[in-house]
């Protein structure tokens, strides 16, 4: 193969040659090789050195290249558009492998072999010799004074980012806040809450493992085929750590099984790459297990929140503080975006009369790194918030539903920080929903007044979402169409289908802006960076808006030139109609055309006369029909004297934004001796705009729901403090609900239209996740009176609250 002992030039982002990378191998190319990590066993350390003598002694053991091997190229793994201004551009602090462990996992070496069997042995014959130092996983630890920076080339400690925000004046501090409440209402009228909440590290597990194939394909091109969300991302951050070109990367997504905001991040592509030149461009195929994926990929953050709340006796929210601090693990991932988020959302959700103040930290620890998760950093929030609100409605005797509807954000709201508006506003409507559909105003009471060791509780939270990251991050997507010869349709996008239904819903608004069938609609569910059209990628519940709007603007263009080459048929300027196959239907279509509209001899008809129906063009309003769209699409391809190729490629570069909302209601049982919860009834009750497909979006809520009662009641990654080993990195041990723990999942849509959405649409895909733990927390306060600080709630931290309580 040609790229055999050929050195690579070493380029910047911009593609400025900064030196040579040379990657050279003896190998002649011959059937796939199969790649493993070798993973760190301290939390904290160096790497010294390697005897690798056992491990190259195994049988069809190709390569194993270490941490002293790779290019020194720091490079960013989040899933960010890419920004031409430094202070927006994420943290490099990811290499191919890492001589400084950071986490008990970290990567330090792989193998290449000709089976997996032999990789995987070589793998655990690997042994590395360390430096260690002691772990810090807790960010507590981490903020220490004391405490050795993970990056000190980066950072002077172990603080990424600390932020601070506030609403209301710029200036306010809660401390100011309480002294004006004192002032202004009494301080016997004022009731402060003082609570500290937890929130777990959480795994994606999604169903499909993050595998890639890597190989140098003959012209020289590094092609990575890999389970993403972000392909064109995923080439980038590949050519930064290669330090190569960008055009001379290729990434494949084929249609993949889930990510769940995992695979919004680059995770081994660049090292598979990597594996793949260092022997000779051979196809090196690199899957990471399980165990691998929970440790080594990403993890949803663990965020510790004191909140603290300012209310009146009569229900009126004063002032509220928030101060979170969010565990990032080892590396920066997507740095403190989703801190800063939880953070936002929480000063967004109520009306503070006085004001409220945000700070929020986000912290390296020698922890698995934490990155994007179905909701980013919005669970956090909302259990913080939520759990807070129920807090306060508590403390003053208050329905914490009325509460919240007094106390909510309201229609037309606009974020101060960022413009964010409130475009369509169904947030009550959807709590009275959900309040009707729970029986909540006799439950709530009734509940409150119960003995006995087993009790039934009635709790709500409720939400609000973004849609899209504008005007945070760029927002940019393109689309292309073709008509094909018999009048079918080619949707090619780089939005990336992952299980959510995303090319489904494209051919809806494909088609219904075109006005060709669904059924001649092929969209290609392959993104190839090669080939595609750019799209940063499904994350941030974007696809359907921001691509949403690109999908509509191609579509109208192409519908636009179908119908300017049918009205030049109609008309035979300068096309010859008199010797093709559809000479006849035209002269008829021509005279049915000009029945209907009255048209003279001579008089031109132009394509603002015709629309498209059914794969049909018709006169605008519908009749008569005139021909099939596929006439005009072989006329148009093999006309002798007017050929054209009907296509159409559109970028869409959104500037707007526009607020999701909506609840949770439960209704529980509790059995206080076991700490046994039993989801009796539950809704979900959404504020999305109109919903394109109500099926695949009543699906998309359940999935999430059914993700929330795992972060509520059952899931937590348990690292341990001594050694910084993950405890449960298995799906034995790593308790995510089954179809047993699942109770019925009912679903209801607020529709009103948003005049930002392409189709009035606005974000779905991630908000379901967000309201269902806080609202089994608010739940359990009403059956029993006690109110969980952190979750997941277990049977364990039950049982020594209700002890704690007396209950038991």
């Amino acid at each position: 193969m040609n790229v055999v002992g050929k050195a690579l030039p070493r380029v910047d982002i911009r593609g400025k040659v900064t030196g040579e990378a040379k990657y050279t191998a003896d190998l002649e190319p011959a059937g796939i090789l199969y790649g493993k990590v070798v993973h760190s066993t301290v939390a904290n350390g160096v790497v010294t050195g390697f005897d690798l003598e056992e491990a190259l002694a195994v049988p069809g053991v190709v390569k194993i290249v270490t941490c002293f091997d790779v290019p020194d190229h720091p490079f960013p793994t989040a899933g960010h558009p890419w920004s031409v201004e430094t202070r927006h551009q994420d943290i490099c602090d990811r290499k191919l492998l890492n001589q400084r462990v950071r986490y008990y996992g970290d990567d330090i070496a792989a193998v290449v072999a000709e089976t997996e069997l032999a990789a995987a042995k070589a793998a655990r014959l690997v042994k590395a010799q360390y430096e260690e130092y002691e772990p810090i996983v807790t960010t507590e630890a981490a903020l220490r004074g004391d405490a050795t920076p993970l990056h000190p080339d980066l950072r002077k400690d172990n603080v990424i980012v600390h932020s601070h925000m506030t609403m209301g004046p710029s200036d306010f501090t809660f401390e100011e806040g309480r002294k004006q409440a004192e002032e202004q209402y009494g301080a016997d009228n004022i009731v402060v809450v003082d609570r500290v909440y937890h929130t777990p590290r959480v795994s994606h597990c999604h169903l499909e493992l993050p595998t890639s194939w890597a190989y140098v394909d003959t012209n020289g091109k590094i092609t990575v085929v890999t389970s993403t969300q972000i392909p064109h991302i995923v080439r980038r951050c590949t050519a930064q750590a290669l330090g190569v070109p960008v055009g001379q990367v290729r990434v494949i997504k084929p249609y993949i099984g889930g990510g769940f905001g995992n695979k919004q991040d680059t995770l081994y592509e660049p090292l598979n790459a990597y594996l793949s030149l260092s022997v000779g461009g051979r196809a090196v195929r690199l899957e990471i297990s399980r165990e691998e994926t929970i440790v080594s990929t990403r993890t949803r953050h663990a965020i510790d929140g004191h909140c603290r709340g300012i209310v009146t006796k009569d229900g009126r929210i004063l002032a509220r503080q928030l101060e979170a601090y969010a565990n990032n693990g080892a590396y920066a991932s997507h740095g403190h975006a989703i801190c800063a988020n939880c953070g936002n959302v929480f000063k967004d959700l109520y009306r503070d009369e006085l004001g409220a103040e945000i700070d929020c930290w986000t912290v390296y620890t020698s922890s698995p790194t934490a990155g994007a998760m179905r909701g980013y950093g919005i669970p956090q929030s909302i259990w913080l918030a939520e759990c807070l609100t129920d807090d306060l409605a508590c403390a003053i005797g208050a329905d914490p539903c009325q509460f919240r509807l007094d106390n909510c954000m309201q229609a037309g709201f606009v974020d101060p920080a960022n413009g964010i508006t409130f475009h369509s506003y169904g947030l009550t409507k959807c709590i009275e929903a959900g309040r009707k559909h729970i029986g909540w105003d006799e439950k709530w009471e009734k509940y409150r007044h119960q003995t006995g060791s087993v009790r039934r509780g009635v709790g709500m939270a409720i939400f609000c979402y973004k849609t899209g990251v504008y005007p945070i991050s760029l927002e940019t997507a393109s689309v292309r169409m073709v008509l094909n010869q018999d009048g079918s349709l080619q949707l090619c996008m780089g939005a990336t289908e992952i299980g959510q239904g995303a090319d489904t819903v494209f051919t809806q608004m494909a088609a219904e802006t075109t006005g060709i069938t669904p059924d001649r609609i092929y969209v290609v569910s392959t993104q190839d960076t090669d080939t595609t059209p750019f799209d940063t990628g499904a994350y941030a519940s974007r696809q359907t808006y921001v691509s949403g709007m690109a999908c509509k603007k191609c579509a109208e263009e192409l519908r636009a030139k179908i119908l300017a080459y049918a009205a030049r048929m109609l008309n035979q300027d300068g096309i010859q109609m008199e010797q093709t196959i559809y000479a006849g239907q035209v002269k008829q279509a021509t005279e049915k055309l000009q029945q209907a509209i009255g048209l003279h001899n001579g008089e031109p008809v132009s394509a603002d006369m015709l629309d498209i129906v059914d794969s049909k063009v018709v006169v605008c309003g519908g009749e008569p029909v005139l021909f099939d769209v596929a006439e005009v699409a072989e006329t148009a391809f093999y006309s002798l004297d007017d050929s054209r190729h009907l296509t159409a490629e559109v970028t869409n570069q959104c500037k707007d934004n526009s607020f999701a909302s909506g609840c949770c209601f439960v209704e529980i049982e509790v059995d206080l001796p076991l700490g046994l919860v039993t989801v009796k009834d539950i809704i979900n009750v959404h504020d999305s705009g109109t919903i394109i497909n109500p099926q695949t979006a009543r699906g998309q809520v359940q999935g999430g729901m059914s993700m929330g009662l795992g972060y509520g009641l059952s899931e937590e990654l348990l690292v341990d403090e001594k050694t910084g080993r993950v405890l449960n990195d298995n799906l034995l041990d790593y308790k995510i609900p089954t179809a047993m723990d699942t109770p019925d999942l009912n679903v209801e849509f607020i529709q009103l239209d948003d005049p930002t959405g392409p189709y009035g649409n606005k974000s779905l895909g991630e908000p379901p996740a967000i309201p269902v733990a806080p609202a089994i927390r608010n739940a359990i306060l009403n059956a029993t009176g006690v109110a969980m600080d952190t979750a997941p709630m277990t049977a364990q931290r039950l049982i020594a609250a209700f002890q704690q309580h007396g209950l038991i």
